[in-house]
């Protein structure tokens, strides 16, 4: 998984069918996902619960491409090799979730994985600048992390900032919540490269009749290159 800044849609099987996670992944990467995101949260950390390992272990053989699992969870530190062994490419951890984020992250890449982190909306930039030489991704909430379909919240000032401090270094700018051919835009011409879409890959669409994630998802793409 080399690093690059080109533009990448990675939709949230959040907003797939649960009943059908496998043909759902491969029926989404055949109509031009780049990336699998799937969304794990507690119901402590977040008002939701999802998906833990055992999931993400039984999916990982269905994703060709980066399986990115971003955590809503804490503690996290107790489930890192856990998600290890289900196979996640990508394992990001929120800042707000514990008091040791730095320790965090050297687990995560320590158990083999790509380290993220993740910022929710009241958050600001500063809380990540001491650990962007650890990490792999920076994960900007503009939803509050909980549910999915939330109205998206404005976050270009923070991503300027993030991109601005990142610099030349070989770090992701992600954009999870609310992102669609309207608001996608504005947060890649901000400098980010990695978009989350749930209900907006999903939309329309199912695994007997797939055509719908492929048009979403160039519609993402289309409004972002007029753009920028």
């Amino acid at each position: 998984m080399g690093f690059d800044r080109n533009l990448k849609i990675a939709p949230s099987i959040l907003a797939a069918d649960f009943a059908n996670f496998g043909a759902e992944i491969e029926a989404v990467e055949a109509q031009g996902a780049d990336w699998i995101h799937v969304d794990v949260m507690d119901g402590h950390f977040v008002p939701n619960l999802t998906f833990g390992p055992p999931l993400v272990k039984a999916i990982r053989k269905h994703v060709g491409t980066v399986m990115d699992v971003h955590l809503m969870i804490a503690p996290v530190d107790p489930y890192i090799e856990a998600f290890a062994d289900a196979g996640a490419d990508i394992l990001t951890a929120h800042v707000e979730a514990g008091p040791h984020i730095h320790r965090t992250l050297q687990a995560i890449r320590g158990a083999g994985m790509k380290p993220g982190v993740a910022l929710n909306p009241g958050t600001p930039a500063a809380a990540v600048s001491e650990v962007l030489d650890l990490v792999d991704l920076v994960c900007v909430m503009t939803v509050n992390p909980g549910f999915g379909g939330q109205k998206y919240i404005d976050m270009t000032a923070k991503v300027r900032e993030l991109r601005a401090m990142i610099g030349d270094r070989p770090v992701h700018i992600e954009i999870d919540g609310g992102m669609d051919p309207k608001t996608a835009p504005e947060m890649r011409a901000a400098g980010a490269d990695v978009l989350v879409a749930g209900s907006a890959v999903f939309k329309g669409g199912s695994v007997s009749n797939s055509a719908p994630y492929g048009e979403n998802i160039r519609a993402i793409r289309t409004a972002c290159d007029t753009l920028v």
